[in-house]
C-alpha cells in the first residue's frame, strides 16, 4: 500500500469519516507538495473510501499539481472564506456530512476547529492523526535516508567553512553569516534551523543562538547546524577548540565525547530509547557533571528536523532498522564552558551509520 492507502486503512480502522492534515510537511509527506503556506490555509483531505484531495490558497495550485500530485487540488482567493470551500468540496466526495473528524490534534490551530464546526457543526473530533503521523514516518525507506546523507554531506561541507571562518575578534553572527552565504553559493537555499555558533561560555546556554559576542582565544566554540535536502533534514554539532582552552573545558569536553561515542557505538535493533539515555548519562553522572546535562540524549529526525522518537528516560520505544534519531549529550556548566557533540544516524540491522562524518576529536583552530 501507498502512504494514502494506509491512511484510509487507518480511518476505516477507527471508525473516521475524514482525516484533516494541515501540518505542512505532513502534507508534503503524502502529496510531495513542499509549501509555507503563512497565514493562508492549506490542507489536505483523506476519506475512507473516495479519493482524497488537496486545498490550497490559488496561487499555489498549478504548483501543487506539477509535484505530481494526482488527485485532486482546489484553490481559494484571498478574499474567500477557504472552510466554506472546504466544505463544499467535501461535500461533493462524501454526499453526507462527516461526523467523526481525525486532526493533527498537535498542530491545528482552534481557529480552523472552529471554522470545522461552523460549517459541520455535528463534527466529532476523534482519532489523533498526529500520533498516527509520528508512527507513519517512523522507519524510514532506503529513498528517503538517501535523501538525508546527502543533508549530511551537506552539513559537513558547512562544519568546514565554518571551522575556517573562526578569528579573533569576529562574532558568532558574522561566522553564521558566512556558513549560510557558502551552502547558498553551493545551491543549499534553506538550512533545517537557525545556525547556532556560541563562544566560550555563552555555549553554556544550550537553548541560546549566535549573539554579537566577538570571539576569543583559548575557549570552545560551538556549532550546530544543518540543512534541508529535498525536504529531508540534516542536524549535528560539533565543538572546536579556539587556541588553548582551559583544562576544565578540555576535561569536559573530553567526558562529552565519551558519552557520544559510547552511546552511539551501542545503537542496535532490540535496545530501548531509554536505555541508549543511561548509557550517555552514566558517563557524565560518573564523571561528576550529571547535573548539567539537562536535556533528553536525542530526537528523531527526517522531514522535521525534531520529531518522533525522544531517545530519552522512560521512553521503552524498542529500536528498529529505519529509524532514525539523534545523539547528542551536552554539558553546559554556567559561566565556563558548554560542549555538545552530535550525530544524527540511520539504525542498520547490526547497528546504526551516522550522516554526519565531521571528525570528532576535538579539532583545534589556531
Amino acid at each position: 500500500m501507498n502512504k494514502i492507502e494506509k491512511l484510509q486503512q487507518w480511518l476505516n480502522d477507527t471508525g473516521m469519516d475524514i482525516a484533516y492534515i494541515n501540518e505542512p510537511t505532513h502534507v508534503n509527506y503524502f502529496t510531495g507538495y513542499e509549501s509555507d503556506p503563512i497565514e493562508r490555509v492549506l490542507g489536505l483531505f483523506v476519506f475512507p473510501d473516495q479519493d482524497p484531495f488537496l486545498f490550497t490558497p490559488q496561487l499555489e495550485v498549478e504548483s501543487a499539481k506539477k509535484a505530481g500530485w494526482t488527485y485532486d487540488v482546489f484553490g481559494y482567493l484571498d478574499h474567500e472564506d477557504p472552510f466554506k470551500l472546504i466544505a463544499e468540496h467535501i461535500l461533493e466526495k462524501t454526499n453526507q456530512a462527516p461526523i467523526n473528524w481525525a486532526i493533527e490534534k498537535f498542530s491545528l490551530p482552534v481557529s480552523r476547529m472552529e471554522s470545522v464546526l461552523k460549517h459541520f457543526p455535528d463534527a466529532k473530533f476523534g482519532a489523533d492523526a498526529s500520533e498516527y503521523m509520528e508512527k507513519a514516518k517512523l522507519i524510514k525507506s532506503s529513498d528517503e535516508i538517501e535523501l538525508m546523507k546527502k543533508a549530511g554531506d551537506e552539513a559537513d561541507f558547512a562544519f568546514s567553512v565554518g571551522f575556517k571562518a573562526i578569528q579573533e575578534g569576529k562574532t558568532e553572527q558574522e561566522v553564521v553569516a558566512e556558513i549560510e552565504y557558502e551552502l547558498m553559493k553551493k545551491g543549499v537555499m534553506h538550512t533545517s534551523f537557525d545556525t547556532i555558533v556560541q563562544g566560550g561560555a555563552n555555549a553554556a546556554n544550550p537553548h541560546g543562538g549566535p549573539e554579537k559576542i566577538a570571539l576569543t582565544k583559548n575557549e570552545l566554540v560551538l556549532f550546530d547546524l544543518g540543512t534541508n535536502h529535498e525536504g529531508y533534514m540534516s542536524d549535528a554539532s560539533r565543538t572546536v577548540a579556539f587556541g588553548k582552552p582551559s583544562q576544565k573545558a578540555l576535561d569536559i569536553y573530553q567526558v562529552c565525547l565519551e558519552a557520544q561515542l559510547t552511546a552511539q557505538a551501542a545503537i542496535k535493533p532490540g535496545i530501548t530509547a531509554a536505555e541508549l539515555d543511561k548509557i550517555a548519562r552514566d558517563v557524565i553522572t560518573k564523571a561528576g557533571y550529571g547535573e548539567y546535562f539537562i536535556h533528553r540524549l536525542g530526537h528523531g529526525i527526517g522531514m522535521s528536523d525534531h520529531e518522533f522518537p525522544s531517545i530519552m528516560e522512560g521512553n521503552d520505544l524498542v529500536i528498529q532498522p529505519g529509524m532514525c534519531f539523534s545523539i547528542e549529550p551536552g554539558i553546559y556548566i554556567p559561566g565556563v564552558a558548554g560542549v555538545r557533540i552530535e550525530d544524527c544516524v540511520y539504525v542498520t540491522e547490526n547497528g546504526s551509520e551516522p550522516f554526519t562524518h565531521t571528525p570528532k576529536e576535538l579539532t583545534y583552530v589556531d
